[in-house]
C-alpha cells in the first residue's frame, strides 16, 4: 500500500469547486419542478422554493467550512460527528453515505441521463447506458486522482458554459407565460408557509444536495484550512444562481400544464423553446451534463468509506489505496453498490427514500459546530461561519421544519430510513466485537 505522500497531487480550488458544483447540478433541477406545480401555481413562490434552498445550502456550507477548517481530514459527516459526537454516530452517517447518500443518487443520475438520452435516441435499451456510464467513470476515477481531477473539470465547465447559454437563448427566444414573479399580495406570502411549500421543498433541498461534497476530500485538498471554504462557498453561491435562472426559464418559457407531473422539465422546456428538433437536442446536452454529476459523485463518495476503514478494524480492507494515492477498493465496492441501485431502483424512489436521513446527518453536523465550539473553546480554527450564531440557526430552523414534514407525511419512507440506520448499528456492533487485524 502506498503511502499518503506517493503522489504529490493535491485538489486544486477550481477541482474542489467543480467537485461541488457537478455535485448539485444533476437529477434534481432537471426533474423536480414538474411535481412542484402540481400543488403550487404562483411564480413568487415557485422561485423562493429554489432561493429559500439555496439559502439553506449556503448555511451549510459556511457551517461545514469551520468545521472543514478546524478538523481537516476526509470524510466529510463521518469525521465531524465520530469527533464531535461519538464514533457510532460518525459511523453511521458513512454507513448512509456510502449507501444512501452516494451510490443511490449516482444510481438516479445514471437513470436520468438514460431518459434525457431516450429523448434523442429512443430505441436506447434499457439500463445499457446508465450502466455502461457508471463503469467507465468508476475505472476512470480508481484509476489515477489527477485524471479523474481534470476529467471532472472538464465536463463540470461544460455543464456551466451550456446552461448558461440555455438561460441567454430562454431570455431571448422565449413568449412570456401569463406568469407573475413579484409577490402579487399576502396569499402569495401565506404560500411560503403552507406545507405544501414545506413537502416541494424536500425536492429542492434533494436537489440542492451536494454542496458538501468537497468536505469529503478535505485531506486531498491543497492548503484545506484556506482553500476548502472557498471552495465551498463558491460552488454553493453559483448553483444557486444557476439554480434560480434555470427554474424561471423553465416557467417563464413554459406554460404550467405543459410542466405539471414531467419528470424530464428540461426537455419539455427546451422543447418550447426551440421546437422538437431542439428539444432533443437539448434532451442529448443534459444527458451529457448528467455525466459530470455522475463522476463527481463516484469521485467524492469512496473516500468516505476509505475514511471508515482506516478507523474500522473490519472494515480495513477498504482503506488501502493504490500506488497513485486512489482509494481502489473503496471506489470498486461503490460502484458495485450504484450498479446494484441501477438495476433495482428508480429516479422517484431514491429521492423520498434518501432525503429524511440525509437531511437528518447535516441537520447534526450543523448542530456539532455549536457543540464544538462549546466544548473545545480553544480549538484552532482557521475559518470562522461567517454570520454566527445566526447561519446555524437558520439552517436548522429550515431543515428541522423539512424533516418534521417528510416524518409527517411520508411516514413510510421515514421507516425506511431510519431502517437503514439500524442495520447500520448493527454492522457497527458487529465490527467492534469482532476486530479483524489490519
Amino acid at each position: 500500500m502506498a503511502s499518503p505522500s506517493a503522489s504529490p497531487y493535491k485538489i486544486s480550488v477550481l477541482t474542489g469547486v467543480a467537485i461541488v458544483v457537478a455535485n448539485m447540478v444533476g437529477t434534481g433541477v432537471f426533474t423536480s419542478l414538474g411535481f412542484q406545480v402540481a400543488t403550487i401555481q404562483s411564480g413568487f413562490a415557485l422561485l423562493m422554493l429554489w432561493v429559500v434552498g439555496g439559502v439553506i445550502a449556503l448555511c451549510g456550507a459556511l457551517c461545514y467550512g469551520e468545521l472543514a477548517a478546524a478538523m481537516p481530514r476526509s470524510g466529510g459527516e463521518y469525521h465531524y460527528l465520530s469527533r464531535i459526537y461519538h464514533p457510532a454516530l460518525g459511523f453511521l452517517s458513512g454507513w448512509v453515505s456510502a449507501t444512501v447518500g452516494f451510490a443511490a443518487p449516482t444510481a438516479a443520475a445514471a437513470l436520468a441521463l438514460e431518459r434525457y438520452a431516450g429523448s434523442v435516441w429512443p430505441a436506447l435499451p434499457p439500463r445499457v447506458l446508465a450502466v455502461a456510464v457508471v463503469v467507465v467513470l468508476t475505472a476512470v476515477h480508481a484509476s489515477s486522482r489527477k485524471a479523474g481531477s481534470r476529467l471532472q473539470v472538464v465536463v463540470t465547465a461544460v455543464k456551466v458554459v451550456v446552461l448558461v447559454g440555455f438561460i441567454g437563448a430562454g431570455l431571448w427566444l422565449a413568449q412570456p407565460q401569463p406568469l407573475a414573479f413579484l409577490p402579487q399580495g399576502s396569499a402569495d406570502w401565506q404560500l411560503l408557509l403552507s406545507p405544501a411549500f414545506a413537502v416541494s421543498l424536500i425536492f429542492v433541498s434533494y436537489a440542492y444536495s451536494g454542496w458538501n461534497a468537497a468536505a469529503y476530500l478535505t485531506g486531498e485538498v491543497q492548503n484545506p484550512q484556506r482553500n476548502l471554504p472557498r471552495i465551498l462557498l463558491t460552488g454553493t453561491a453559483l448553483v444557486l444562481v444557476l439554480y434560480v435562472g434555470l427554474n424561471f426559464i423553465f416557467l417563464y418559457s413554459t406554460p404550467i400544464a405543459q410542466l405539471e407531473g414531467q419528470v424530464e422539465v428540461g426537455f419539455v422546456a427546451a422543447t418550447s423553446l426551440f421546437g422538437a428538433a431542439g428539444g432533443r437536442l437539448m434532451g442529448g446536452l443534459i444527458a451529457a451534463l448528467l455525466v459530470s454529476t455522475v463522476s463527481s459523485m463516484v469521485f467524492a463518495g469512496p473516500r468516505i468509506v476509505q475514511a471508515m476503514g482506516e478507523d474500522v478494524p473490519a472494515l480495513r480492507w477498504l482503506a488501502q489505496r493504490s500506488a497513485a494515492d486512489v482509494p481502489v477498493r473503496a471506489t470498486l465496492f461503490q460502484g458495485g453498490l450504484t450498479l446494484l441501485f441501477v438495476l433495482v431502483s428508480s429516479f422517484s424512489q431514491v429521492v423520498v427514500y434518501a432525503g429524511f436521513i440525509l437531511n437528518l446527518f447535516t441537520f447534526l453536523t450543523v448542530l456539532g459546530l455549536f457543540v464544538l465550539r462549546l466544548r473545545e473553546p480553544e480549538l484552532p480554527r482557521p475559518y470562522r461561519a461567517w454570520g454566527y450564531p445566526v447561519t446555524p440557526l437558520v439552517f436548522l430552523l429550515l431543515n428541522g421544519w423539512t424533516l418534521w414534514f417528510i416524518a409527517r407525511d411520508k411516514p413510510t419512507e421515514t421507516l425506511y430510513g431510519l431502517g437503514t440506520l439500524v442495520a447500520g448499528l448493527l454492522v457497527y456492533w458487529l465490527s467492534q466485537r469482532r476486530p479483524v487485524r489490519a
